[in-house]
């Protein structure tokens, strides 16, 4: 009897729990906080990306490219005889 009464009072806070977070989660003040909250966030990034320096490109003509003369020459590993030279 015991038991039961245990597990009825978990599932009675569990219900709980979940209605009322329900309940604020989709109220009109949490909406209206997290709407504002938004407006805000997106004003600071507005006013921080307007004072960003920016910076000279300064990456032209920075790769130089190799030609290879001998494609065709490979060196060969030799993996299985390093494993056997104990």
């Amino acid at each position: 009897m015991l038991k039961e009464i245990k597990y009825l009072i978990f599932i009675i806070v569990i219900a709980l729990f979940i209605f009322l977070t329900g309940r604020y989660y989709f109220s009109d003040e949490n909406k209206k906080k997290s709407y504002r909250s938004y407006k805000n966030n997106d004003e600071k990034i507005k006013l921080y990306s307007k004072n960003l320096p920016v910076l000279e490109n300064d990456t032209d003509n920075v790769i130089e490219y190799v030609k290879q003369t001998n494609k065709k020459k490979k060196k060969k590993f030799n993996f299985w005889k390093l494993l056997e030279n104990d």
